[in-house]
């Protein structure tokens, strides 16, 4: 390829009816990151420098994020142009983004919507440099599908808040310095309007993480305690009982980032799958496998193209609903394309996977890092993290095609007076 990826307008931009004035300013939005993107690599060569420090400059040039605003990791341009900046950048040399960091992709627009200016100065740049990892406490024993029925419980103490409650599947909680932690600020609320939402500094005392092991002997997931724990007002994200709707957001986000997985020429478990397709003999490659297989390759490609597509249309910094679909859809096609590769390897499929107990620092959406046999089971988890797959059906179906909702007799009720077990 001889052209950079930022030399190609796209077919988004040529489409029929476009009027003179958004393509010019799509072009001179192009144009300037363009210029920004040849500033930074002919001041800051990612080969000759820390990947650290290339991100930092990155940041410094409005290249993090470009949707967001300028001073903040941004140029204000339209939020496509961050694949291409991506791609360039990669060219030139680049790391990828360091897996343990996956949560930027959440905290990150959750703050530059609903945060101060005082808060993106203090959080954006150290999260997309990697100096602060983050995770995120959700859910709770009581309230995972439900989750707008927690019940960990803030209460204001001057210039701070007492938290005491419990997390639980807090990805990599055991490697973050930040949390995005949402309680209960007021009980007598119906359940969508006592909550509130914090950056929650992860060394606080009476904050404690606890592993949970995984059937693939890992614990990436983890229970958080909180007791007692002294959070200052100025960590809390948007108004007091605000919780909600800044933890949409960042609900929204997670679940396009789950989702997109599949958007790069890299297809994840298929391509290991077609791996030990190619390394069977003559009489295992029967016409009924390879049809299998074939479908589930038209299938993984399609899910790519599907969200390439929707990255290079986007026209918001925020993704909306639909995001679901993707998440929906992969976490069903992962099991499939596993399922088949542990049938390909037979009675190997069985053996030679280590169970030893062990911390990973990242998140493993498709769980390649250890090969077909821990996909299988880590495949297991994708209906369940980012919203379960019964919870995605419920969002698409009323937000998405507009059949009416289920009955939420709760709704409208104070948080304290409704049934618990």
């Amino acid at each position: 390829m001889t052209r950079s990826a930022l030399d190609r307008t796209g077919p988004a931009r040529e489409t029929a009816g476009m009027t003179t004035a958004t393509t010019d300013a799509a072009g001179r939005e192009l144009a300037a990151v363009q210029a920004a993107v040849a500033d930074l690599l002919a001041s800051c060569d990612p080969t000759t420098v820390d990947d650290r420090t290339f991100r930092g400059a990155r940041y410094d040039a409005g290249l993090a994020w470009v949707h967001f605003p300028v001073g903040f990791g941004g140029l204000g341009a339209r939020p496509d142009l961050n694949r291409r900046v991506e791609e360039a950048v990669r060219r030139a040399g680049a790391k990828a983004q360091d897996p343990s960091t996956f949560f930027i992709a959440l905290a990150g627009p959750t703050i530059a919507t609903h945060g101060t200016d005082e808060q993106r100065r203090r959080f954006l740049r150290p999260m997309f440099t990697g100096e602060e990892r983050w995770c995120q406490l959700f859910s709770e024993p009581g309230a995972g599908s439900d989750f707008a029925g927690l019940g960990t419980s803030a209460a204001r103490d001057g210039d701070e808040w007492i938290v005491n409650g419990q997390k639980v599947w807090n990805t990599v909680a055991h490697v973050a310095d930040r949390g995005m932690l949402v309680t209960r600020t007021d009980p007598e609320q119906p359940k969508h309007k006592g909550m509130t939402y914090f950056a929650l500094d992860m060394r606080t005392p009476g904050v404690e993480v606890r592993p949970l092991r995984q059937i693939t002997g890992e614990a990436e997931f983890n229970e958080v305690y909180l007791t007692d724990a002294h959070v200052p007002d100025s960590d809390r994200i948007g108004d007091t009982g605000e919780g909600w709707r800044v933890a949409l957001t960042t609900l929204m986000n997670e679940r396009t980032a789950i989702g997109a997985g599949s958007g790069s020429r890299r297809r994840g478990p298929i391509d290991e799958v077609l791996s030990i397709w190619s390394s069977l003999p003559a009489d295992g490659r029967t016409a009924a496998r390879r049809d299998q297989l074939m479908r589930l390759w038209c299938s993984s490609e399609a899910m790519r193209l599907t969200n390439a597509r929707a990255a290079a249309t986007a026209r918001a910094g925020n993704p909306g609903p639909e995001g679901s679909i993707s998440k929906l859809a992969l976490a069903d096609l992962n099991k499939r394309i596993s399922e088949l590769g542990i049938d390909l390897l037979g009675a190997d499929g069985q053996v030679g996977y280590d169970y030893t107990f062990r911390r990973p620092e990242a998140l493993s959406v498709d769980g390649l890092e250890h090969g077909i046999r821990h996909a299988f089971l880590r495949a297991r988890a994708n209906s369940i993290e980012g919203g379960t797959s019964e919870i995605m059906r419920n969002i698409l179906g009323e937000q998405v095609l507009g059949l009416p909702g289920e009955p939420r007799v709760d709704k409208d009720q104070p948080w304290n007076k409704v049934p618990r077990n």
